[in-house]
């Protein structure tokens, strides 16, 4: 299929261009260029023809760990699930994601992996480009939610039939670098070339340096499930903000995070080191009552789950067309806010040709309006969304 959005705000994942057209040919930008040489143009009656009225044109939203969406989701995974999945998420501008999954015993994490390997290359929507790990090796002192019987010792043998059952498809792994024997697990993983986030974790300081240089290069949503700073000790979340090497995720719902260390964050962090994430639970858009994730009855309440049963937070609700909203409010640029959605999490998770509107890169795209409501999506070179007539 060829496609010609025209008219728009070009936000190409590095900058913001006004009054541009992008023209894509079957799957791939074929070409970016100004409005003026549009209406020069003598187009083929072959190509579709969008004027999208003066709204942002951005890469595809890229999830990098988000556990489910609209009732289906990895805690209870299933091929079918992750193919709804991404259906739904295609309709909320996301063009990739990670099915991000909860720690368990190894049969359960063996069968939800190969659910998710099925899924590859099926999608109608968001593309799935690999599985989150986010754990089992992690701190049983900074579970969350997570249940403290699925927390393991590093184990080698283990990792090794996790790689295997995922046929090479594990691409993030959440790990606490300071448990017994994470650099052999670090280079172990490295050789697969699995990024690793420091998350979970209760590390001091010299724990998250010998990490780094290890290379756990990438942190869990920051501030959430890890050791605090202190002035005697920086702990993890200083180690972060401490070292440009490190880049982060941040869930931008403005509960998990309070809005104004998203100044701090800007301050310490380039834009280009911070990874927008929804960490989001299956619940999340599901209408209905008795919304479970990961086992338990949760609430939606404040704008996140908590547990039913003692109200603790359980996780996020957020969308990651809304948390890029949220970023804005929080004070980032507009271009910058896309960014940490789109060409942030490509580039640390080493996915080519994506996060970016440039030549020769994969036609992923979103239309988004000033209030960021998703008007038109474009995945593997199809429209998965439009609610703007075409001419």
């Amino acid at each position: 299929m060829k496609i010609c959005l025209h008219n728009g705000k070009l936000l190409n994942g590095i900058s913001l261009m006004e009054n541009c057209a992008v023209l894509i040919n079957d799957g791939v930008i074929g070409e970016v260029f100004s409005e003026e040489r549009f209406l020069k143009k003598n187009f083929s009656p072959d190509i579709k023809i969008i004027d999208v009225m003066g709204n942002y044109i951005a890469p595809g939203l890229i999830d990098t760990h988000i556990h489910g969406f609209k009732g289906h989701g990895t805690d209870v995974c299933s091929t079918e699930g992750i193919l709804a999945m991404s259906e739904d998420l295609a309709q909320y501008g996301v063009t990739a994601f990670n099915p991000t999954l909860y720690p368990s015993d190894e049969d359960s994490m063996i069968a939800a992996i190969k659910s998710i390997v099925a899924a590859m290359g099926k999608e109608k929507g968001a593309q799935i480009m690999g599985i989150h790990m986010e754990g089992p090796f992690i701190s049983p002192d900074k579970l969350g939610v997570q249940r403290p019987e699925t927390v393991r010792k590093v184990d080698l043998e283990l990792m090794r039939r996790l790689w295997e059952a995922s046929e090479g498809h594990i691409v993030n792994m959440t790990v606490a670098p300071e448990i017994k024997d994470m650099r052999l697990l670090a280079l172990n993983c490295l050789s697969y070339g699995i990024v690793l986030q420091a998350g979970h974790t209760d590390a001091d300081y010299s724990n998250m340096v010998e990490g780094i240089q290890a290379g756990i290069l990438h942190a869990t949503h920051l501030f959430n499930a890890m050791s605090q700073m202190h002035q005697r000790n920086p702990c993890a979340v200083g180690a972060v903000l401490i070292h440009p090497e490190m880049s982060c995720e941040v869930i931008a719902d403005g509960i998990h995070v309070h809005p104004d260390l998203f100044k701090l964050l800007q301050r310490d962090k380039t834009a280009d080191q911070i990874v927008l994430v929804t960490d989001a639970l299956t619940p999340t858009e599901q209408k209905g009552d008795h919304l479970m994730a990961n086992g338990e009855e949760v609430v939606l309440k404040d704008g996140c789950f908590r547990r039913k049963s003692d109200d603790v937070i359980a996780g996020s609700a957020l969308t990651m067309i809304r948390g890029v909203k949220n970023l804005v409010l929080f004070g980032f640029p507009v271009n910058d806010a896309v960014k940490c959605a789109t060409a942030n999490p490509a580039r640390v998770m080493g996915y080519r040709k994506k996060g970016l509107i440039i030549p020769g890169f994969d036609s992923d795209i979103v239309v988004f309006d000033k209030n960021f409501y998703p008007l038109i999506v474009i995945a593997g070179g199809e429209i998965k969304k439009s609610i703007i007539e075409t001419d």
